[in-house]
């Protein structure tokens, strides 16, 4: 399984460095995929109809994201994988990081909010958020600071997260009702 996944992200990260043009996007993916996605989700904050219920997912994806990120630092006490770069399985686009390579913040980041849109049933905004995490996840692969083994980690982590906010955090409860008010 580990020759599969080397494989599989040396064959992504080999696109880079063979177009600038294509370097350049994913860089960029790569660092501002997740504050706009973060902020895409704020803006779901002010919609123009079904204000409750709107306000509910995008209280859920908020919640989802820091419990996946938590659920992330937990299992780093346990798994301490080096980054691809540094096993000389990759070359590195961006500035190195030293903290450990599985699972991916970004993975976990970006498919919490997706996952929280697919399991309230918002079946558009959870495929325009599934394409978007997909470009920002193969992003972390081609500039070479992740395994796809730490992308399908990171997911793994995410549909966790959005599983617990989504049946602990129920709609409709009194604290969801004071919070949907606000603003």
């Amino acid at each position: 399984m580990l020759d599969l996944d080397v494989l599989a992200t040396s064959w992504v990260n080999s696109l880079a460095g063979a177009w600038k043009p294509l370097d350049f996007a994913f860089v960029a993916v790569t660092t501002a995929g997740v504050p706009l996605i973060v902020l895409v989700v704020a803006l779901q904050w002010w919609p123009r109809a079904n204000r409750s219920s709107e306000r509910h997912v995008a209280i859920a994806c908020g919640l989802s994201f820091l419990v996946g990120l938590a659920l992330n630092q937990l299992i780093l006490l346990f798994a301490h994988r080096l980054r691809p770069y540094d096993a000389g399985v990759t070359h590195l686009l961006i500035a190195s990081s030293r903290d450990p390579s599985f699972p991916s913040d970004h993975s976990t980041a970006v498919f919490s909010i997706a996952f929280a849109y697919l399991l309230h049933k918002r079946w558009l905004r959870a495929v325009a958020f599934i394409v978007a995490g997909s470009l920002v996840v193969f992003s972390r692969v081609y500039v070479g600071t992740h395994y796809v083994g730490d992308i399908l980690g990171g997911m793994l982590t995410a549909f966790i997260a959005a599983s617990i906010i989504w049946m602990a955090y129920p709609q409709g409860t009194r604290i969801d009702r004071w919070v949907t008010s606000i603003l």
